[in-house]
């Protein structure tokens, strides 16, 4: 699910915002990553997603390309309900599994950090762009933890160093007082929301040092980040944007011939006309019923890889990719 600067189109009205949404079927939109200390998809998107300025943020957009930094809210599972460490393997923590984010797993001792005091008291920020009840986990590695090697569940302390139920929201964020652990040189604090009122869990690495000289801090985020480019200004409407919220999902993110894969497709404010792909068995599927969010189950039917499109009748378009093979 992601937001495809390039499916911005025309309409007679305007040419849509395009906001795609990480939903599970059933469920309100939620998103959000760690502002303080400042993940990595946090401090890439900071940099600016076209033009990032460290060789880690540099390497994460030669390997996965700009999109993951645009969705930087979005490192999701959407039906983890708690089983973070059976469904997420050693080396893929900080993409939760997901290939989309894989440049995030870089194994590198110079990803931008945050400079911390061990054993001090600390304010955690975690972005929320929709507030939902739930858990939050913090972890972070163990003493003699090598950034250079990939993150594996046994580098993090056996148990988090703080967790909290439904924590306040101030200005769109969550806000945790933790003492920090009584540590030294460079870490990384793995952070892990479990939502209550869905199975949807979201996951972030935010690097940091302690005690030290600090070669590489990460860019404090400035203003309210956005998942999403600029709106475009409303021909004739004094510029202000008309905003379509648009998304889609796929589960699995790839199939094989035959199997059906579910497809998540949300308009807010408007009505899904329908999901477009040359992947599955009818290339142009409808729902039955006028719907904000729809989630079919369709065949693929071919191998190669495809673009899957949603159309909202109120002219957003959400796009993704699904890779087919064969059995």
């Amino acid at each position: 699910m992601q937001i495809n600067r390039k499916a911005l189109v025309a309409t007679t009205l305007a040419a849509p915002t395009l906001l795609v949404l990480a939903v599970a079927p059933g469920t309100a939109y939620a998103h959000g990553t760690m502002s303080n200390p400042p993940s990595r998809t946090m401090v890439c998107y900071s940099e600016g997603p076209e033009s990032p300025k460290s060789a880690a943020c540099k390497q994460a957009v030669a390997i996965g390309g700009t999109q993951p930094l645009y969705d930087w809210n979005e490192v999701n599972i959407a039906d983890a309900a708690g089983r973070h460490r059976e469904i997420i393997p050693d080396g893929k923590l900080c993409s939760a599994g997901r290939d989309k984010y894989r440049g995030f797993d870089q194994a590198r001792a110079d990803w931008p950090a945050t400079t911390m005091a061990g054993g001090a008291s600390h304010t955690f920020k975690y972005r929320a762009t929709a507030p939902h009840k739930g858990g939050f986990e913090l972890y972070i590695t163990k003493d003699g933890y090598d950034p250079a090697k990939p993150l594996k569940w046994s580098d993090l302390e056996t148990k988090p160093f703080h967790t909290v139920q439904n924590p306040a929201v101030t200005e769109g964020f969550y806000t945790m007082t933790a003492k920090l652990p009584a540590k030294q040189g460079r870490h990384l604090i793995y952070a892990i929301w479990q939502r209550g009122d869905s199975p949807e869990a979201f996951y972030s690495c935010s690097d940091v040092v302690f005690g030290q000289s600090n070669p590489s801090p990460a860019p404090a985020p400035t203003g309210t980040p956005t998942a999403t480019p600029k709106p475009t200004p409303t021909p004739g409407g004094g510029g202000a944007p008309a905003t379509v919220s648009a998304g889609v999902g796929l589960s699995p993110a790839t199939a094989t011939v035959g199997r059906p894969v579910k497809v998540t497709a949300t308009c807010g404010g408007s009505e899904v006309r329908g999901v477009v792909s040359a992947a599955f068995a009818t290339r142009r599927n409808s729902p039955d019923a006028p719907a904000a969010a729809w989630s079919p189950s369709l065949k693929a039917v071919k191998a190669g890889t495809f673009p899957v499109t949603v159309h909202c009748k109120n002219g957003g378009l959400a796009r993704t990719t699904l890779t087919v093979s064969h059995r």
